[in-house]
């Protein structure tokens, strides 16, 4: 099982060169800011991210990918909320 900390760590530095904050919802789901950290636009917020699916790298990686094909698929329109 992997920490909360280290989940958060991990997908956090999965968006890099963006920023990203991850945060625990009181429910123990997650929450996923992506925004550029010069102009603090916004490009993705996800909120409602359920961390049992999420136990292994590949899961991870596999989320974060998603997330990011997502953004370039509706970068023309902004920022993008989803809820998982």
């Amino acid at each position: 099982m992997i920490s909360t900390l280290e989940l958060r760590h991990i997908i956090e530095c999965g968006f890099q060169p963006l920023s990203c904050t991850c945060s625990v919802n009181p429910d123990g789901s997650l929450m996923i800011k992506v925004f550029d950290s010069i102009s603090g636009r916004v490009d993705l917020l996800v909120t409602g991210v359920k961390t049992n699916d999420l136990t292994s790298s590949r899961a991870i990686a596999k989320l974060i990918g998603e997330l990011r094909s997502e953004m370039v698929a509706h970068q023309a329109t902004g920022t993008m909320v989803l809820a998982r």
